[in-house]
């Protein structure tokens, strides 16, 4: 079982930053990808940012150059470093961590989510 918990919301002007964490307890595995997702309201929830166990990263075209991915030396600690925020950025942001078997089964962990709100 894993635990996530986000914290470092909030609200912010527009072009501003803020950085998410997401401190996990419990067994990561070897082979894991650990993500940020969002969703808006009135809207379904998108994958903002990905890392994997072997450091590939993938970005929402919309956050590309503007947020960053990064885990601790542990992988324990996920972060979302958010620069140059902006209106549309509001949400309500998620951890989230899959832990892959050889198999290729994986077990998803969610976090509660953490508000970010960006105003003009």
């Amino acid at each position: 079982q894993v635990q996530l918990a986000e914290s470092g919301g909030g609200s912010v002007q527009a072009g501003g930053s803020l950085r998410l964490s997401c401190a996990t307890s419990g067994h990561i595995f070897s082979s894991n990808v650990m993500a940020w997702y969002r969703r808006a309201p009135g809207k379904q929830r998108e994958l903002v940012a990905r890392i994997t166990n072997t450091d590939r990263i993938d970005y929402l075209d919309s956050v590309q150059g503007r947020f960053t991915i990064s885990r601790d030396n542990t992988g324990k600690t996920l972060y979302l470093q958010m620069n140059y925020l902006k209106p549309e950025d509001t949400a309500v942001y998620y951890c989230n961590v899959n832990n892959y078997f050889y198999t290729g089964a994986h077990y998803d962990y969610w976090g509660q989510g953490t508000q970010v709100t960006v105003y003009s």
